[in-house]
């Protein structure tokens, strides 16, 4: 369960109803047409992937993951291991970030997790951010997963929170990064609760 009391933001909500708009002008306003651009993943991937992520532009040594990263925290290129000594634009990481985020977190997220796409924008993106940090299989096992399921979407956005260890401890970015966020960057919990009906 959070450590902090998990409520919906101004913030939040502006950040939801900018991607809806980002959405709609990429194409997504047809409601039988699958967007290019779905607004859950632009969501997950402008505010809350890329603000805690960050962007490197050559490979780093992550000390909690340990392991090789590069651009916004990817771990493989093109199937293979970041390994010390790679580098890219800016640009580059953009286009290889969003198409990562679709392909291998959005797509998985809807085929493995029932009504996925009907879950409120937040959820969704917060789902996608978790898996995008903590695996695909973590969150498809997850209680946040099963809770949503159930439509049980407050409970999903705090369930979520539990996902804030690495090494076996509680890392207080990982909390920030779970539940409220900091004064530059949204929070998972806070966005996920930000969209639903209060």
């Amino acid at each position: 369960m959070p450590i902090n009391k998990i409520a919906a933001t101004k913030r939040g909500k502006a950040a939801i109803a900018a991607a809806i708009f980002a959405a709609v002008l990429a194409g997504g306003q047809s409601y039988f047409a699958e967007p290019e651009r779905p607004a859950a993943v632009i969501l997950a991937t402008e505010t809350l992937i890329k603000p805690w992520e960050g962007l490197v532009l050559k490979s780093h040594w992550d000390p909690y993951a340990k392991i090789w990263d590069i651009c916004h925290g990817e771990t493989q290129i093109d199937g293979k291991p970041v390994k010390p000594g790679m580098s890219f634009t800016s640009a580059e990481c953009e286009a290889i970030l969003e198409a990562r985020v679709k392909r291998d977190y959005y797509g998985p997220l809807t085929k493995q997790i029932k009504g996925f796409t009907r879950f409120p924008i937040g959820v969704q993106a917060a789902m996608i951010s978790g898996a995008y940090n903590f695996g695909v299989s973590g969150m498809v096992n997850s209680t946040a997963a099963r809770l949503a399921v159930q439509g049980r979407y407050r409970e999903a956005c705090e369930a979520q929170t539990a996902w804030n260890k690495a090494g076996g401890r509680v890392v207080q970015g990982l909390v920030k990064r779970r539940e409220m966020g900091d004064a530059q960057r949204a929070g998972e919990a806070e966005i996920c609760v930000s969209g639903l009906s209060q």
